[in-house]
């Protein structure tokens, strides 16, 4: 079994997407020619966009995906579906979809997003006509809610998130803990801070995630954006 002294599990935009050109090349250099890394791509996207992204030259493949904030979970070239992480997220759903777009469907300061997604339903939505008495319904009915770039609303299975689905995934392929680095930039990223794994908060992360940052020592705050904030935490942790 390959010995991984580095696992990268890492949102997309703003965080692995971040940063300049030449600061995107070095760290994708950096990762592709070592033999000891695994890279976990952590997004909001879903596994059509970044089937996109990985066609891109000089982007590297990652070896698992989380995607749909942590309610697809797929491993490899073929983004084979890891059956074992994500098919109880979608036990938990229960095909929930069409029962809460029609519980939302009049509620003030939200969109619906036109999306194919399986396992979660997702708005835009309006922080100053949002009525927090829409969040409470979500939760009487069983589910989560997740509210980040003061743009994005996603319904979520209850207890579902990217950090939960990480520590599934990294269970389930009996990864050593202490080699992942998560790194994020939003506040949909915040439970992938709150599973106590070394992280990084790159030097661009919106300030509500900070604010919630103050407390997890774990969480280093990098003055590079992007993807120079991710190769500056993996020298700031050893774990080059």
């Amino acid at each position: 079994m390959t010995r991984y002294n580095l696992i990268l599990a890492t949102d997309l935009d703003g965080t692995f997407l971040g940063g300049s050109d030449q600061e995107r090349r070095d760290l994708y250099q950096a990762l592709s020619a070592r033999n000891d890394a695994l890279l976990i791509f952590v997004s909001g996207r879903d596994i059509g966009f970044i089937r996109e992204l990985v066609a891109e030259p000089g982007m590297p493949h990652p070896d698992y995906v989380i995607g749909d904030v942590g309610t697809t979970v797929v491993a490899g070239r073929d983004f084979q579906i890891v059956h074992e992480v994500q098919g109880p997220i979608g036990a938990l759903w229960d095909n929930a979809g069409p029962r809460v777009k029609d519980m939302l469907a009049a509620e003030p300061g939200i969109r619906l997003q036109p999306t194919p997604f399986e396992r979660r339903v997702s708005y835009w939505y309006d922080p100053d006509t949002l009525d927090p008495r829409t969040l409470a319904k979500i939760e009487d009915a069983g589910f989560d809610w997740l509210l980040s770039a003061s743009t994005f609303l996603d319904v979520l299975p209850k207890g579902v998130a990217k950090g939960p689905t990480l520590l599934k995934l990294i269970d389930t392929l009996d990864l050593p803990a202490d080699r992942v680095l998560v790194a994020g930039d939003t506040l949909n990223d915040l439970s992938l801070f709150e599973t106590g794994l070394k992280g990084v908060a790159v030097g661009n992360s919106e300030p509500p995630l900070v604010e919630q940052l103050t407390d997890k020592p774990w969480v280093y705050r990098s003055t590079g954006h992007g993807a120079a904030g991710i190769a500056e935490a993996i020298r700031h942790f050893g774990l080059t």
